[in-house]
């Protein structure tokens, strides 16, 4: 960062910075660099080794602008004063005796004077870990995002890691423009994050990292080389380790920027007897504070309230029939009989009805306007699909935790199916209906009924008993584990829905 672009050798411009970054670099230059990245207190990958000057830092030239910085462990940093970017000399070297040093830390180049500065903490941070790193973020604040993996200059500096773009191209003239550095792309606050090796659900690349932030975003870190990355891994749960001694008092002013102030909490009469108190004994400042949250917590409403009032929607999909029926003071969920009048008035006569899939993002969309409107219309343009509804009906009675033929008649319905005696069997399958709880009894007798009006159309939509079976068996009846012959399972499982379609007058007599 030399006025008028005066070229200076690696030594004399710049400290040290990883050779891969910079691959236009002649072999003279790239002498003295690092194999990799950087690490200034010694170094968390034993196989990298930092070049060592022959010379005393005090014997370097200063462009204008820098200041030397003399680490505990015998490491020379060049702060900039226009950038707060903090690079290491080219070398160990041992400490200054001069008592300036001894008392600041700082080292000019040419003798002179060291800067005033206020405070060493505000110029600038210690940097702990400089290089080239591949990732991508995954989640920002909660909401997934699509994997977008690129490589980057990356500093861990701080407690803060910070991903710098377009450090292939730029990289090679950061060393003649330092500052060109100092714009990030990503700033990672460690405090409260959790760093772990990413598993292959993950990525499919080998030696990442995932490191989940405290606000709810995530990133994937990946090097190619193992010894690299697990230096990096050290040096980042490391830092995470330094920064989890301060969560306490940081937990402290988080609850009185939630709650307020001690004073906000107390009433007027408090106030003023703390006033005539004094400062008070801290015991009872906390003893107040625990009161006030008591009285807080005692008065909010319960869950049942909040309900009834309208305030909480329990969820639609993934519920008991039971419990939903019994929620809208029904027999017959709500959601199915909507559906089913949407598709007796504008799709009968569709091909491949229940057949055909509907667009799978468009159905995770109405099932999200199901579980928080009640004021559902699907005769919005955006359920103009037909198969849309159809799919999400098959979807709803897919996702109950038990299905429309509880667990405990599935054996029931499979031995009443393989009864040779036709009169026989239809009159155990009818016997067992009627014996179904009445949520399940009157959503199966809805259903049935509506699907026999799909079957009588099968000349336009092409849905014969045998399909309608084919697509409803598996999803209607299931055991409650997943053991024995499935095969032999699902041709039962068909051949009961067909039955009950075929025999539907006399299962339902008053249908």
């Amino acid at each position: 960062m030399h006025p008028g672009g005066t070229r200076y050798g690696p030594m004399e411009q710049r400290p040290p910075t990883p050779e891969t970054d910079y691959p236009d670099l002649s072999p003279d230059e790239l002498e003295c660099y690092p194999e990799e990245d950087y690490s200034p207190v010694g170094s968390y990958d034993q196989g990298a080794s930092l070049c060592l000057s022959p010379r005393h830092p005090e014997e370097l030239g200063s462009p204008p602008g820098w200041y030397g910085h003399g680490h505990p462990e015998g490491i020379m940093f060049y702060p900039e004063h226009f950038a707060p970017d903090t690079v290491p000399s080219g070398g160990h070297h041992e400490r200054a005796s001069s008592s300036s040093s001894q008392d600041s830390g700082l080292f000019p180049w040419h003798g002179a004077a060291s800067p005033a500065l206020g405070s060493k903490e505000e110029k600038f941070k210690s940097l702990e870990k400089a290089g080239v790193l591949n990732r991508t973020k995954t989640v920002d604040r909660g909401k997934r995002l699509r994997k977008n993996w690129s490589s980057s200059w990356t500093v861990l500096e701080g407690g803060i890691l910070t991903f710098f773009k377009d450090s292939k191209h730029s990289a090679a003239s950061a060393l003649r423009h330092p500052s060109t550095l100092t714009t990030p792309e990503h700033t990672v606050k460690l405090h409260g994050a959790t760093l772990t090796w990413a598993g292959r659900d993950k990525s499919s690349k080998k030696n990442v990292l995932e490191l989940r932030t405290r606000e709810g975003s995530e990133f994937l870190i990946q090097h190619d080389s193992e010894q690299i990355i697990t230096a990096w891994h050290r040096a980042i749960a490391d830092s995470i380790g330094r920064r989890g001694s301060d969560i306490p008092g940081e937990e402290e002013t988080e609850i009185r920027a939630e709650f307020g102030s001690r004073e906000k909490l107390g009433g007027g009469e408090e106030r003023r007897a703390a006033a005539g108190q004094g400062t008070g004994s801290g015991e009872s400042d906390t003893s107040r504070v625990r009161n006030k949250l008591r009285k807080f917590l005692q008065r909010r409403p319960t869950l049942q309230s909040l309900r009834e009032r309208g305030y909480i929607k329990d969820q639609v999909f993934g519920c008991s029939l039971l419990a939903l029926c019994e929620r809208e003071r029904g027999t017959v969920p709500r959601f199915v009989l909507q559906c089913i009048w949407t598709v007796e008035r504008r799709g009968l006569d569709i091909d491949g009805l229940y057949r055909v899939s509907g667009n799978l993002a468009t159905i995770q969309k109405l099932r999200y306007k199901v579980e928080h409107d009640e004021q559902l219309d699907l005769d919005d343009g955006r359920w103009e699909d037909i198969h849309v509804v159809t799919g999400a009906l098959k979807l709803f009675l897919r996702e109950l935790p038990e299905p429309l033929v509880p667990f405990s008649h599935f054996d029931k319905f499979i031995a009443a199916i393989k009864i040779q005696d036709l009169s026989l069997r239809g009159h155990c399958i009818r016997d067992l209906v009627l014996s179904l709880p009445p949520a399940h009894h009157d959503t199966m007798k809805v259903l049935f009924r509506h699907l026999c009006r799909v079957v009588e159309h099968k000349e336009e939509n092409r849905m014969s008993v045998q399909s309608v079976a084919i697509v409803f068996g598996p999803t209607l009846l299931r055991p409650a584990s997943e053991e024995g012959n499935m095969a032999m399972h699902m041709v039962f499982q068909n051949q009961v829905v067909e039955h009950i379609l075929n025999h539907y007058g006399y299962i339902f007599p008053d249908g």
